[in-house]
């Protein structure tokens, strides 16, 4: 099993930026983040103003998020045995034909509830296809050494997206109309597809392993969909794998996307209404967050990339969300949100080096896969419980709850997690 341990060797600041196939690869990967959010803007207010659903806005979120509970191991396998590139260009090419239909049907008026469910649907599949490789691919591009670096500021800039996707697609909302919208979003998807047809893959360097011999070839084994779950036995032998993994899930879960969509009630409890300047600020700050604590992670490079790092930045983030929850004043509402997307991105960024550290390197993309399945495609279930807790407890109550569920949970699997470091270390030594 491979170590987390960095090299003696410090990364450079900023190195993956400096990079000339990370940066732009990344760069690359966040304006195709923000076109899925555009879409979402773009399509969401059509399909409210076409159909006015309560049912359709649940289906929206499930649908999103539960092909990555359900493939996303066999999407990281389809990496492993092909070249990540093409995975991830296929990936693409179905999100702009996704938008390209939207754009169609917006257009000729003839939108159909069925239509919605089978695009909403299409459009959850190419995400799950684009993650598991797009981070494989990532460490390819980036190789052990410079990881942790790379992770963070993709992570950042996929947090520069969710704040940009909303503004664009408003944007051209407001412009020139939901279905030319569309249309001109396929643009943003083009410079990270046309980017992985020229870039190259060094065969020596990207078969190699951490110790320096070759890795086996993924492509050389016979794989199924389900053989392809083999690699949970994996997981499951290694205690800090496992755990970063169900800290994921266990984040995904009670938190999710719930804070974003339970906005506007706290917005209006805490004084400041469900629009305007004062609501915007909310929204902001709940990316704004992630975006300083990247950058700042990377300049400062004070933060180990640990298990103990992980579930510190976790409980943090549970505990910022409880006061939020909790909190009348308005101040210290936003204040709690930019210390949670601090930790957050703290969290997510940490959680993927490990995992990606830690996995076989024959089996790198199944791992990834699963925690793809068991973090984000958690989600799944997020909307539920905010479905339930909220209709119980009202939105502020099911955030509490979440908040609290999270903070009990990531103190526990911390103790899960370095027990097992402590009894692996005592075993190292004798």
């Amino acid at each position: 099993m491979n170590s987390v341990e960095m090299p003696e060797d410090q990364p450079r600041k900023f190195g993956a930026l400096r990079d000339r196939r990370t940066g732009p690869y990344i760069a690359g990967g966040a304006l195709s983040m923000m076109a899925d959010n555009v879409e979402h803007v773009l399509a969401y207010w059509v399909l409210w103003q076409t159909f006015h659903s309560p049912w359709l806005v649940g289906f929206q979120i499930v649908s999103h998020w539960l092909p990555y509970l359900l493939f996303s191991v066999a999407a990281g396998a389809l990496a492993e045995r092909f070249d990540p590139r093409r995975v991830i260009q296929v990936g693409q090419a179905l999100f702009m034909a996704v938008s390209a239909t939207w754009g169609i049907l917006f257009l000729t008026g003839s939108l159909e509830l069925w239509h919605a469910c089978v695009l909403l649907v299409l459009h959850g599949i190419a995400g799950c296809l684009w993650m598991p490789a797009e981070q494989l691919l990532l460490y390819k591009f980036a190789g052990p050494k410079e990881l942790p670096g790379a992770i963070r500021m993709n992570a950042t800039f996929r947090s520069l997206a969710f704040l940009a996707g909303p503004v664009v697609g408003s944007a051209l909302l407001l412009s020139i109309g939901p279905a030319a919208g569309m249309f001109v979003n396929i643009l943003f998807y083009l410079p990270l597809t046309v980017f992985l047809w020229f870039v190259k893959l060094d065969r020596h360097d990207t078969e190699k392993q951490q110790d320096g011999t070759a890795a086996p070839r993924a492509s050389e084994k016979r794989m199924t969909f389900f053989s392809a779950f083999g690699v949970l036995r994996t997981i499951r032998n290694d205690r800090q794998l496992l755990g970063m993994i169900l800290l994921s899930a266990l984040s995904a879960a009670t938190i999710g996307a719930v804070i974003q969509n339970a906005m506007p009630e706290f917005a209006e409890g805490l004084g400041a209404g469900s629009a305007g300047l004062a609501y915007g600020v909310l929204l902001f700050a709940n990316g704004a967050g992630g975006v300083i604590g990247g950058f700042l992670l990377e300049a400062t490079g004070r933060v180990p990339t640990t298990a103990r790092t992980a579930v510190i930045a976790a409980t943090i983030l549970g505990i910022t969300t409880i006061v939020f929850a909790t909190s009348s004043v308005y101040p210290i509402a936003v204040v709690a949100l930019l210390i949670g997307g601090v930790a957050r991105i703290t969290a997510d960024a940490t959680e993927m080096s490990i995992v990606q550290l830690r996995a076989p390197d024959d089996q790198r993309g199944r791992v990834i896969g699963a925690y793809t399945m068991f973090g984000p495609g958690m989600m799944t279930f997020s909307g539920l419980t905010v479905a339930v807790l909220g209709s119980l407890f009202g939105l502020r109550g099911s955030v509490l709850f979440g908040g609290i569920v999270l903070t009990v949970g990531a103190v526990v699997l911390g103790f899960f997690i370095l027990r097992g470091e402590r009894r692996s270390k005592a075993a190292g030594e004798a």
